[in-house]
């Protein structure tokens, strides 16, 4: 078998592009994969079209050696754009190899060990705050709005949500500056009045869904050290599944850690097992997070195993399509330490129709994919027809 052809799809996913990726074979076998960036998609499939030299013609099959080829030729740029690249590759030879022996990702790496995973509804909030008229849901103009969110995410079988710093009004918006352009956006402090808002935002979020249904908040990179703490203190009366930070400081995140009893998540940013060590080696976090998307499936698993050396439990980072949602399940079925998976509920109306079989979720947890590959594949005339223009 050989590969002899590669295109990708940048595709309009509303707020956000998702990328994937097309590996072609000379069998008819076809593999697909997610490597979406929202900030820099042009980038990520210019690599992809500079890696197409050192996989046409190749066997799609060892894709063990297809990706050290692919990470020696990028050698020089480690990480970012050209990890989320080879990332995509990795995952649409996979699924290539799966397909042609006929099994799930799943089985071929070992699985399963679970048959479901046990998923949080993400972006809680956070999606009707900036897009409500594009998903066809209810603004976020009052606190009221946010208790009756609550509420239907328990309705609707979850026990667990996370969101970010969301700000009820007309219209509603979402504190952060850490992605943001423009002089003073980055790296804010915690005020007192924003202190307020959160523990209102999620004592709000907590009366609506009870004791037993976890939350998480999500900071990104919105906060140093000192902000961090002061939130994480007074978050400690919730009972918080964890609060999340990125920070590319293993130190600064344990001494986080250490000042609070508020669990700690990161790692969505980090590549490789070599990224991810002295994070563990510190324990600078309770949960680790990993981006399948921005890994590759092959690189992703052993982080997990490398977690469980530690006695550490890994979340699957999910912010994007439903073949995302299968590289990210599948990762779940074949790891024994997994906490649990994010996933987005409130999203585009053709998210759906985007993917040939959609996954299946019941009473808050995703079923695992057991079909050949990864469970679905990407319906190239529904990503056609939402092409990424902006």
């Amino acid at each position: 078998m050989k590969i002899t052809n590669i295109e990708t799809f940048i595709v309009d996913a509303g707020w956000r592009p998702w990328t994937f990726v097309k590996v072609e074979t000379d069998e008819g076998v076809t593999g697909w994969g997610e490597c979406s960036d929202g900030k820099s998609p042009h980038g990520v499939v210019g690599t992809i079209e500079d890696l197409k030299p050192y996989l046409i013609g190749t066997d799609p099959r060892a894709f063990e050696m297809r990706f050290w080829d692919m990470f020696r030729a990028t050698r020089q740029s480690p990480g970012g754009i050209a990890a989320k690249a080879i990332a995509g590759l990795d995952c649409a030879l996979i699924d290539i190899k799966a397909k042609a022996l006929g099994i799930s990702v799943g089985e071929l790496f070992g699985g399963p060990t679970r048959d479901k995973v046990r998923v949080y509804w993400s972006h809680c909030g956070t999606s009707r705050a900036r897009n409500h008229e594009l998903i066809g849901v209810p603004p976020i103009r009052s606190w009221d709005d946010i208790t009756n969110l609550g509420k239907e995410v328990v309705e609707r079988g979850y026990t667990a949500l996370k969101t970010n710093i969301v700000q009820p009004g007309e219209p509603a918006s979402v504190f952060g500056g850490g992605f943001a352009t423009g002089a003073g956006t980055t790296d804010q402090y915690a005020t007192t009045p924003l202190l307020r808002h959160i523990e209102m935002l999620i004592g709000t979020f907590r009366d609506a869904v009870g004791p037993d249904v976890d939350i998480n908040l999500d900071l990104n990179f919105n906060f140093k050290i000192e902000g961090v703490q002061r939130i994480a203190k007074m978050l400690e009366q919730f009972n918080m599944l964890w609060l999340e930070v990125d920070m590319y400081s293993p130190t600064a995140l344990l001494q986080i850690k250490e000042a609070t009893d508020t669990k700690i998540c990161t790692g969505e940013n980090l590549y490789y097992m070599r990224e991810y060590l002295p994070y563990f080696e510190r324990h600078a976090a309770d949960i680790f997070m990993i981006d399948v998307p921005w890994n590759g499936f092959s690189q992703s698993k052993k982080i997990g195993d490398l977690a469980e050396v530690f006695q550490l439990n890994v979340a699957p980072h999910n912010y994007y399509s439903h073949l995302s949602s299968y590289h990210s399940a599948t990762l779940c079925s074949v790891l024994a330490n997994v906490r649990i998976m994010e996933i987005d509920i409130d999203d585009v109306p053709w998210k759906d129709d985007l993917i040939t079989n959609v996954p299946e979720i019941i009473d808050g947890y995703m079923t695992v994919p057991t079909t050949p590959g990864w469970g679905g594949d990407i319906d190239e005339d529904v990503a056609r027809a939402h092409p990424w223009k902006r």
